[in-house]
């Protein structure tokens, strides 16, 4: 039977990092509220994002496994969690960067994997494979600052515009200058997906390019 995947994002960053699983898939971009509740940590805030992302594209393509991740960057200043959002200007890109300098950034990147309704019932109720219908998981990778100078800060916004990014930058392009330590079990999720993890879900359901 063919396993029709789809990818809850338009990111093209996510979108060539899926296709390095081997899997064909089609991409959708998920229209959901994307509000912090009250209180809500980084972990339980990208959790609950994937998993909104992942219903959303499921009501508009119910025959499809649906992937979906959301990545909230945040770190700890005075013993409190700050999320980082998207700075949307050069100001506020230049003051979030100043205030992760030499400092560590925490990445929190929530997974969602969804089953179609009735994607075994082809098969015998013998043959049925117990799969669970939603499987979910939160990866998080830890970067560590180096002591940047206001140069290097208003330089590298200037040249990477990473305007639209959370904690203002990008790992995959110049962003990588900014850091002297990283620590993580799958670097993929900086990116904003944990490709191991999602090869682990895929395995459950049955995809698996290489068997």
């Amino acid at each position: 039977m063919n396993k029709q995947i789809l990818l809850a994002s338009s990111s093209p960053y996510r979108k060539a990092l899926l296709a390095q699983l081997g899997v064909e898939f089609e991409t959708h971009a998920p229209n959901i509220d994307e509000s912090v509740y009250k209180g809500e940590s980084a972990k339980a805030l990208a959790l609950r994002l994937s998993i909104s992302k992942a219903q959303a594209c499921q009501a508009l393509y119910p025959e499809h496994y649906i992937i979906a991740s959301d990545q909230v960057p945040c770190l700890a200043l005075n013993s409190k969690e700050v999320l980082l959002s998207k700075p949307g200007n050069v100001k506020t890109a230049c003051e979030q960067l100043r205030l992760c300098n030499n400092k560590y950034v925490h990445f929190y990147t929530g997974l969602c994997l969804l089953v179609p309704n009735g994607s075994n019932d082809h098969l015998p109720q013998t043959q049925q494979p117990s799969i669970q219908r939603m499987q979910t998981s939160v990866e998080r990778f830890s970067v560590k600052f180096r002591q940047l100078s206001e140069h290097e800060i208003q330089r590298y916004i200037t040249m990477e515009q990473p305007l639209n990014c959370a904690g203002s930058f990008k790992v995959e392009g110049l962003g990588i200058h900014l850091f002297d330590k990283l620590d993580g079990s799958d670097q993929n999720s900086l990116i904003g997906l944990p490709l191991l993890k999602l090869c682990q879900m895929l395995r459950n359901v049955g995809i698996n390019p290489i068997e």
